[in-house]
């Protein structure tokens, strides 16, 4: 670590869903293991509401907007805003004068990204999806270099500016690769990890406990259920499997999630960009629900590449009902071989080094510039 390294900034500039935060702080710490000094800019919802080497470094405030899906006086109101968050940014990366700024994506991030791009900035966007978000997808005509995580990114520019690092996972997640998957056979237990995301995923808590009580009661019995979901959902989904032999925890949160997936044996999940890049690096067989809502369906397109790889089984939602995942699991559970297959492919989509490629990617830019 160079004298001359520590006196070079780097701005992050996220909003506060967990897929552009996981990539921003495992950016983060690398970047401080490699000695840059940081700062992020996020909107006032995120401001020192971030934990990690996030919640360490300096975080400063803009306004910011969302245009997309609104009404026409709420769009008025965000344009102003964002302008106004435009000008606030334009003035601290003028009065700090980063060496680069690096955006994640999602309306938080538009004004620091277009303030880099308006001052002659080099900025660098990561996007975590298959499917280039809006905000990406507009701030990319521009940028110095574009992050890509999946092999392929609709709406993503070609050519020299675009390089696949990955989506960084969480290292606690990522070291989790090299751990053998280990069957569960015979009569012992199976953990069945379930994972609503954000949003805690209200049909899973509908559908899965009605899908354990059609299976018999021996595989019932070998079940241990760790399910996440809103916290207003997990007294009524415990009670969902109170007529069950399968031993259950129901959770709001879990801060174990690096354990979970060591011993998890099938995980359910939505299909977030986080998500499927968790699950690659943990090597757990999947059953993904892609979210139908989400924008321009990139949930969908994140799935695709698992089931290509036959790495996961993908359900639409409509076709997530109880009886076919009542059958899909016992399938599953008496089929172990072709479990720990599922698990051998899904390390096949994995970039456990996604963090390291990344900010190769910033220091490359850098010493370019």
């Amino acid at each position: 670590m160079t004298d001359n390294k520590k006196s070079k900034l780097i701005i992050l500039t996220a909003g506060g869903t967990g897929g552009h935060v996981y990539p921003a702080e495992a950016l983060a710490q690398e970047l401080s293991q490699r000695g840059y000094k940081l700062m992020l800019i996020t909107d006032t919802r995120g401001l020192n509401n971030y934990h990690g080497k996030l919640g360490e470094i300096e975080n400063r405030a803009v306004l910011s907007g969302a245009l997309v899906g609104k009404g026409k006086w709420f769009k008025i109101k965000s344009l102003i805003k964002t302008s106004f968050g435009i000008l606030q940014s334009m003035w601290i990366i003028a009065r700090h004068r980063p060496q680069c700024i690096v955006g994640f994506g999602g309306y938080a991030s538009f004004p620091c990204s277009m303030a880099a791009i308006l001052l002659g900035k080099n900025l660098i966007l990561h996007e975590q999806n298959s499917v280039m978000s809006r905000t990406n997808r507009f701030l990319a005509k521009y940028a110095t270099a574009v992050a890509t995580s999946f092999n392929k990114t609709k709406y993503a520019p070609t050519g020299r500016r675009v390089t696949r690092t990955g989506m960084p996972v969480r290292s606690s997640i990522s070291q989790l690769f090299n751990q053998a998957y280990t069957p569960s056979t015979g009569s012992k237990i199976f953990n069945l990890i379930i994972l609503g995301g954000s949003q805690g995923a209200k049909i899973f808590g509908d559908v899965i406990p009605l899908a354990v009580k059609m299976l018999d009661n021996k595989t019932q019995k070998r079940l241990r259920i760790t399910q996440q979901c809103r916290a207003d959902d997990v007294k009524s989904i415990e009670k969902s499997y109170q007529d069950t032999s399968a031993k259950c925890t129901v959770s709001g949160f879990f801060n174990n999630m690096p354990e979970l997936y060591s011993s998890g044996h099938l995980i359910i999940s939505r299909a977030g960009a986080s998500s499927v890049s968790e699950i690659a690096a943990a090597g757990i067989p999947s059953i993904l629900v892609p979210l139908p809502t989400a924008a321009d369906d990139h949930q969908t397109s994140n799935a695709v590449e698992f089931k290509l790889n036959r790495g996961g089984i993908v359900f639409s939602q409509k076709e997530f009902t109880p009886e076919k995942v009542a059958s899909t699991l016992k399938h599953l559970i008496e089929n172990p071989d072709e479990l720990l297959a599922m698990s051998e492919n899904t390390k096949k989509f994995a970039i456990v080094d996604a963090d390291k490629r990344l900010a190769d990617l910033v220091e490359k830019t850098i010493r370019r510039a």
